[in-house]
């Protein structure tokens, strides 16, 4: 990780915010331009947050199906690609962003969903660390308003003032995430580390002939029973 906020403003493979799919996405969350900076940041991680769907199962790990402008045309993604999409956001507006990777314990997981992780534990969970009026906080854009009703997890919010990390406890008290492991903060997507961990971490969701992609199901259908 640099502390050089020019680096975390950069244009990467991963940050492609100069691609058509960012700016457009971008243009139509902020017609106006935004307040200032923190309105922009707060504006954008709703729109990222609710408007492109979280998914697991079918996530491509592919070097171009990481990227921002993949991930928007596709309309949805997990926790990297979304988190990487609002740094791309982020970074088009001149706000700078890192990508900040953890390993945490019941990560939104169904029971069909453990089996194939192997367990509660996910690794490489991905959020944000934003650049705001001189400091950093961190946002996590991931899980949108839809799926953590059908999960009863209250929906993570961020206002560019405070961390929005951890989410709220439900009506019973239990915890909904928790973070057992940082890896770090980091510029760009450190793409090979993340996919030889997930190889090795979760080798059972892992499929395909280069073994860059999460078998096929869906969030939604394991919450209702139902097949979408």
């Amino acid at each position: 990780m640099s502390e050089s906020l020019e680096h975390a403003l950069a244009e990467t493979e991963f940050i492609d915010h100069t691609s058509a799919e960012v700016k457009k996405f971008v243009a139509g969350v902020l017609p106006d331009g935004g307040l200032d900076e923190r309105d922009r940041a707060v504006r954008l991680y709703y729109a990222v947050r609710d408007k492109i769907g979280y998914e697991i199962y079918g996530a491509d790990f592919s070097r171009r199906g990481l990227t921002a402008g993949q991930t928007l045309r596709l309309g949805r993604g997990m926790c990297i690609h979304k988190s990487l999409v609002y740094l791309a956001a982020l970074r088009s507006v001149g706000i700078p962003g890192r990508l900040v990777l953890t390993d945490v314990r019941n990560h939104l997981a169904s029971e069909r969903l453990r089996t194939y992780i192997g367990g509660d534990v996910f690794h490489y969970h991905a959020l944000t660390s934003v650049h705001l009026d001189g400091r950093w906080v961190r946002a996590t854009p991931v899980f949108n308003r839809i799926l953590c009703k059908l999960y009863g997890m209250a929906p993570l919010e961020f206002d560019g003032t405070a961390d929005s990390v951890h989410h709220p406890y439900t009506g019973d008290g239990a915890r909904n995430m928790e973070f057992l492991h940082e890896h770090g903060e980091f510029d760009d997507l450190p793409y090979q580390l993340v996919l030889d961990g997930m190889r090795s971490r979760h080798p059972g969701i892992i499929v395909g002939p280069d073994r860059d992609r999460f078998a096929p199901g869906s969030l939604v259908a394991d919450a209702t029973g139902g097949t979408a």
